[in-house]
């Protein structure tokens, strides 16, 4: 393999680990959900998906997940607050 590529591959690895470098400004995913799949996007500092919950609510369990999931690759206004479960 050539030296500069052999370069490329392990800067692409200490990338990878650092996750703080990499901020989403736009997103749009397929979200197989348990029941059917969603369109689950952020864009223009919004959040959207195509499931009736987040119609009524504006957050729903596939949008908390990808802010679990990407969490601090969000900027701070996309990753918004997860209410807490009490007992």
């Amino acid at each position: 393999m050539q030296s500069s590529l052999i370069g490329k591959v392990e800067k692409a690895r200490r990338y990878a680990q650092e996750t703080e470098r990499v901020t989403f400004s736009e997103l749009s995913v397929k979200f197989r959900g348990e029941n059917n799949d969603y369109d689950t996007s952020y864009k223009d500092g919004q959040w959207h998906c195509s499931c009736h919950f987040f119609s009524n609510w504006g957050l729903c369990s596939h949008t908390m997940a990808l802010q679990k999931i990407l969490d601090n690759m969000l900027p701070d206004t996309a990753r918004g607050t997860i209410p807490e479960m009490t007992a």
